[in-house]
């Protein structure tokens, strides 16, 4: 008879609401401690990423400005000589070498700037709404 009371009160060997509870709040915690170990891992490497976006923005700006002075002052040493100078054009030189290698630097970092960051987190948070989507469609009975 005592067994029939227990069966009674838990059918089919299910646990009860407390062991339930805390299945949720031990899944919860599993899956979150993952998320979050995924967010660390995808946040270092975006670290990285712009760290190098910063220090080529940063060789940029530096090469620009030394081919402005470099333009500058070729602008005001030309005006003064007006031709029999044989700097001018050494300076110019300076100055075009400097504008392409900034701008080589500008195009290196519009490149880091395009690629995606969150890689691994955003597809796992992809596959999780594929697997709800299924979920939902799976558990529906047919009738």
């Amino acid at each position: 008879m005592a067994d029939e009371a227990t069966r009674s009160r838990n059918p089919a060997g299910h646990a009860g609401l407390l062991d339930n509870l805390l299945a949720l709040l031990s899944a919860l915690a599993v899956f979150f401690e993952s998320r979050f170990a995924l967010l660390a891992r995808d946040s270092k490497a975006a670290l990285v990423q712009m760290f190098a976006l910063a220090a080529c923005l940063l060789a940029a700006v530096l090469l620009f400005t030394f081919g402005y002075i470099f333009l500058i002052a070729s602008a005001v040493v030309g005006l003064a000589h007006l031709a029999r100078v044989s700097w001018l054009w050494t300076a110019l030189a300076a100055a075009g070498v400097h504008f392409v290698i900034a701008l080589v630097f500008l195009l290196v970092a519009r490149s880091r700037m395009t690629k995606p960051l969150f890689r691994a987190t955003a597809s796992e948070l992809e596959k999780d709404r594929e697997w709800l989507k299924n979920l939902d469609t799976t558990s529906r009975p047919r009738n």
